[in-house]
């Protein structure tokens, strides 16, 4: 079997090259394929391998104490799911354009999935308002499925959601609204930049869909959890649409990517 991990971590990087350079040599030594995005901001990495390949690579990464608590989502595979190793430099680890939205200096809110689930099936949080679920994916993703009743955007790219969000605001205004995402990071960000801009009552999904369905299952979801690879999409029990082992072969990993280049979560 092969363990697929996908993290983020936000800390400040002086030398991103120098980083991006060790992380693709822990990974080749190992024989990981993936993506692997190195900013200033931090780095997020989806990566797919042999369980002790991919234990000797996170054991290296923690080694270093900016990613020491890094947090990571793991699944199995019967196959390769990525084509090829891929370790690039980009302005963030998720472009969104936003000076607001930096996690360097504070984190969002947020709330972790079982007290989400909890307030979903009690019809509102523990302080009695009502809870609006806000996709911050895109619409491809979004067609595999999302959380019951949700609000989605028609967006193709991250960086069109705050202008697509706006016609909404006011109707949210009344309501505890919760970002979420495939696995925290955009949600984090959208997260910070609605709160900066006056909307004091969003707090984002801890460890997005993925953390969800590993700590709380498919409660309240519809349908499976887009990920960028040759699975597809996984079911809440972190099953495969389609196991890579017999998914036809793709001659470029980064094929499903946003068109601006970053690897979202």
């Amino acid at each position: 079997m092969i363990v697929n991990i996908a993290a983020y971590h936000f800390t400040r990087v002086d030398a991103p090259g120098a980083l991006a350079d060790r992380l693709r040599s822990w990974a080749e030594d190992g024989a990981l394929r993936g993506t692997v995005l190195v900013a200033g901001e931090g780095i997020n990495l989806f990566l797919a391998g042999a369980a002790e390949a991919i234990d000797r690579f996170l054991h290296a990464l923690r080694g270093d104490a900016r990613f020491a608590d890094i947090i990571v989502k793991s699944s199995l595979s019967e196959g390769q799911p990525f084509a090829r190793l891929k370790v690039k430099l980009k302005q963030e680890i998720i472009a969104f354009r936003r000076d607001d939205a930096s996690p360097l200096a504070q984190r969002a809110p947020a709330v972790a999935p079982v007290d989400l689930e909890r307030w979903l099936s009690q019809g509102h949080d523990d302080a009695g308002r009502r809870v609006v679920l806000f996709d911050t994916r895109n619409r491809e993703e979004v067609g595999h499925g999302s959380f019951a009743g949700a609000l989605t955007l028609p967006i193709d790219n991250f960086t069109d959601l705050p202008d697509a969000l706006a016609p909404h605001r006011e109707a949210l205004a009344d309501a505890t609204v919760v970002s979420f995402c495939t696995g925290g990071i955009r949600c984090e960000k959208a997260a910070l930049w609605m709160r900066a801009s006056g909307m004091d009552n969003v707090l984002q999904l801890d460890g997005g869909i993925l953390g969800y369905f590993e700590q709380v299952g498919g409660a309240h979801y519809e349908g499976r959890c887009f990920v960028f690879d040759e699975r597809v999409a996984l079911d809440p029990a972190l099953r495969p649409l389609v196991d890579a082992a017999s998914a036809p072969g793709r001659p470029d990993a980064e094929a499903p990517f946003r068109s601006d280049g970053a690897l979202p979560a």
